[in-house]
């Protein structure tokens, strides 16, 4: 039998549909804030049954919260992701159907690379070949600009988040040329590969780092071969902030007490939050 999820899961979930993706010591600080303000039981190290139970919950509406990693630094993140892969995962609502087309010819480009990125030469050429209606160059860069000001990208047109919020898109469409991270078994773009041609394996840079710290002599960790790339200094930066306090003021003013799975006029669902009379989506 599941478990019923409580006024802290719903509060937790409403800050995670605004916020859309939160970074781990803030989802920690969250967990314990919700938890405090609804006198539930708070027990640090349970946050992932905490966010199981309300899991259990978003699975007919086909979404997730999820935890994964950035590829360039390491940094663990919690994510509302879009299970289905009807469209470009939860993009589909924000961005018009070229742009769409296009942010996935520039994953095409990054998937396909050897280093897991696309140059903005090559993405505004691939602006000239849409089938749908054409965009001008400035209209692409200001796209590029809004994708990396969303977190979709970064400044070098790796995308981010990869581990959570693309993971089911990139997992269905590159089947055949995604591999994951020998180290932590997630989706591997931007990495180091093993120049053994019967071994291959990648390896995220944060997890090379992590990895060989200490060792006299960097091998392979699958054939045992001499590992020849650049051994990257491990990053001990603390995650950057996603300003979590003020969303978390805001839901103290505005209280959470129900959520309602309503049709869309395209035939999928959205989770609606409900504040006394008022809906809001």
């Amino acid at each position: 039998m599941s478990r019923q999820m409580g006024d802290s899961q719903r509060r937790f979930l409403q800050t995670m549909m605004a916020c859309g993706i939160v970074d781990e010591p803030g989802a920690r600080r969250l967990y314990q804030y919700c938890c405090e303000t609804h006198n539930s039981e708070y027990t640090p190290d349970q946050l992932d049954d905490f966010i199981d139970t309300i899991n259990s919950k978003l699975q007919p509406l086909f979404m997730q919260i999820r935890k994964g990693i950035s590829e360039d630094s390491g940094h663990q993140y919690y994510a509302l992701v879009n299970m289905a892969v009807t469209d470009v995962t939860r993009m589909s609502s924000d961005y018009a159907d070229n742009e769409l087309e296009l942010f996935v010819k520039t994953m095409d480009l990054i998937v396909g690379s050897d280093n897991g990125s696309a140059s903005s030469t090559d993405i505004l050429n691939s602006a000239d070949t849409l089938t749908s209606k054409k965009l001008k160059k400035s209209e692409t860069e200001h796209l590029l600009n809004r994708l990396v000001h969303d977190k979709w990208l970064n400044e070098f047109c790796c995308v981010i988040c990869f581990c959570s919020l693309m993971e089911p898109y990139i997992r269905t469409m590159y089947q055949d040329q995604v591999k994951v991270c020998h180290i932590c078994h997630n989706i591997a773009i931007q990495c180091q590969i093993c120049e053994n041609p019967t071994c291959g394996i990648k390896i995220h840079n944060p997890c090379v780092a992590r990895y060989f710290k200490g060792r006299p002599e960097p091998r392979c960790p699958a054939c045992e071969d001499f590992w020849p790339h650049e051994i990257p200094e491990p990053d001990v930066r603390s995650s950057p902030s996603l300003a979590m306090d003020s969303k978390i003021r805001l839901f103290h003013l505005q209280p959470f007490v129900s959520m309602e799975c309503f049709q869309t006029e395209r035939g999928g669902r959205c989770l609606v939050a409900r504040r006394g009379d008022r809906r809001v989506k």
